[in-house]
């Protein structure tokens, strides 16, 4: 397919994604969900800088006030009411994220003293920080598209929560993450740590750093400094290797990120880069051997194929951008040769799109089972730079 791709092919999804979710036209109840959002606020973004059309940035700042006003506020099925950090109404409207963002599953999370039961756990509401890394990175792209500087302090607060809220301090010292939290903050849903979150909020709260951007309330991104820390204390010595398709494509994305970060002078540990594309090569065999992408669409889970398909579209433009900026990286050709060696599974990203752009492998039970985030990850697939770029 390449890169020159007509815009029209992502107009269509995301402009279904629209309709289907209540966001153009606006439903009183809209269906929101935080991991979708994110990636449509970043496609509807990338939309607007091709084709100029005024209608989306206004789709991506109307689609982050129905995130702020739905899943920054308590389920209408909860006796609880009101915005989750415990604001009232103005406070909140100024401060949406100060309370996080909750995921927007469809079943009420679990309560402190229920049983734990891990299949119904996935249906079941809360928040997750690898879900909060994706829209403080949202926040940060509209703040870099549009030149206004509370997204960027929206981030920088919502950072600053989660970090609070989902680390901790094991009783053996050092720190610990939490995987999965309560719509509140108040308790852990799953205790145990995800494999990337550390390194999500590590490279998410760099990223938060770049440009230009300083914000009227002092939030800058450099308040961030001992969450960086932290987080670099947990990353330490971790291997991050997958041989699941969306992990994979994000620590192909991670990569991407890193070598932008060091060359905005944002991150110093070049070494990380290294690791990740190490780490990514030795998923990425093991998962083309399985041969997974050979079995019918029933089996299979499009936005999580999708995901790699997305991470393979930023090893394209990681080797572009280290073959223009060589002699800011210390081991430029390194980098170059490992780079290469990834190279070699690009061909999975064609496979994988042709794969799903099919009509008739999207009238599965697998495509619409998961119709939201398959359409919307459908699109940054095809068109993956509102996503991909740190300004």
């Amino acid at each position: 397919m390449g890169e020159a791709l007509d815009t029209e092919i992502v107009k269509e999804p995301m402009d279904e994604f629209a309709l289907g979710t209540g966001l153009d036209p606006a439903r009183e109840t809209p269906r929101r969900y935080l991991w979708t959002d994110a990636f449509a606020v970043c496609n509807y973004l990338g939309l607007y800088v091709r084709s100029a059309d005024e209608q989306y940035r206004s789709l991506a700042l109307r689609l982050i006030d129905q995130v702020h006003d739905g899943l920054g506020k308590h389920r209408v099925d909860d006796s609880r009411t009101g915005w989750i950090s415990g604001l009232d109404e103005d406070e909140g409207r100024m401060h949406p994220t100060q309370g996080g963002l909750r995921i927007g599953k469809k079943l009420k999370e679990r309560r402190l003293k229920e049983p734990f039961q891990e299949e119904q756990e996935w249906d079941r509401d809360g928040q997750y920080f690898h879900y909060l890394t994706r829209w403080m990175h949202a926040l940060h792209c509209v703040s870099c598209v549009t030149g206004d500087d509370h997204f960027n302090e929206w981030a920088v607060e919502l950072a600053k929560t989660a970090h609070a809220r989902f680390t901790y301090v094991p009783p053996s010292g050092g720190k610990g993450m939490y995987w999965k939290m309560s719509i509140d903050l108040s308790y852990p849903l799953v205790p145990s740590m995800g494999h990337h979150d550390p390194l999500d909020g590590w490279i998410t709260y760099h990223e938060l750093r770049t440009g230009n951007v300083m914000n009227t309330s002092g939030l800058h991104g450099s308040n961030l400094d001992a969450e960086i820390a932290d987080m670099a204390v947990i990353c330490e010595g971790k291997k991050w290797a997958t041989g699941d398709p969306l992990g994979l494509g994000g620590l192909l994305v991670d990569a991407f990120r890193v070598a932008q970060l060091i060359i905005h002078k944002e991150f110093e540990q070049e070494n990380l880069l290294d690791t990740l594309l190490n780490d990514s090569l030795m998923g990425l065999k093991y998962y083309a051997q399985n041969n997974a992408l050979n079995l019918p669409a029933d089996y299979r889970l499009a936005f999580r194929e999708l995901g790699l398909a997305i991470g393979l579209r930023a090893i394209e433009r990681l080797e572009d951008l280290v073959d223009q900026k060589l002699h800011i990286f210390k081991r430029g050709h390194q980098l170059q040769y490992m780079i290469h060696s990834l190279t070699q599974y690009k061909p999975l990203c064609e496979v994988i799109t042709k794969f799903w752009l099919e009509p008739r492998t999207r009238v599965s039970q697998s495509w619409q089972d998961h119709l939201d985030i398959n359409t919307v990850m459908l699109a940054t697939s095809l068109a993956p730079d509102g996503y991909l770029t740190i300004c």
